[in-house]
C-alpha cells in the first residue's frame, strides 16, 4: 500500500532539515557548490514525485479491489472456509481489509486467495 501523507511528509521534512542543516553549517569561506546545492534540490524533487507517484499507484490498487470486489457481486464461488472445508455460496457483499477484499458469503469473510472457482446455475 502506499505511504500515508503524514510518512511522505516526515521524509520530506527531514531532507528540508538536513539541507537547512548543511547549509547553516558549511564553511562561508568554501560554501556548497552551485552544481551540489542544484543537485540535492534535485534529489528533493526527485523524493517529492516518487511519493506522489507511490500515493497514485495506491490509489489505483485501491479501485482495482472495488472493482474486483464489485464485480463477484452475485457470483456463485467455491471457497475454502475458515474449517478449510469446501463450500459454496453466493458472493452477497465485499470489504477491503487491510489492503486484501473479503467476500461476504454466508456468515463467511472469504480472501480472494481462498476461492476456488465460480459457477452459474441454471436459470
Amino acid at each position: 500500500m502506499a505511504d500515508s501523507p503524514i510518512t511522505s511528509q516526515v521524509g520530506q521534512d527531514q531532507f528540508l532539515k538536513l539541507m537547512v542543516a548543511q547549509l547553516k553549517s558549511q564553511d562561508p569561506l568554501e560554501p556548497i557548490k552551485d552544481q551540489e546545492f542544484l543537485g540535492q534540490l534535485a534529489q528533493f524533487s526527485t523524493l517529492s514525485g516518487i511519493e506522489k507517484l507511490n500515493a497514485s499507484f495506491g490509489d489505483m490498487l485501491s479501485l482495482q479491489q472495488i472493482t474486483q470486489g464489485a464485480n463477484l457481486m452475485g457470483q456463485q464461488i467455491i471457497y475454502r472456509n475458515s474449517d478449510n472445508q469446501t463450500a459454496q455460496g453466493t458472493v452477497q457483499g465485499f470489504a477491503v481489509n487491510e489492503g486484501r477484499i473479503e467476500l461476504q458469503v454466508g456468515n463467511d469473510a472469504v480472501t480472494l486467495d481462498n476461492v476456488i472457482g465460480m459457477f452459474t446455475t441454471a436459470a
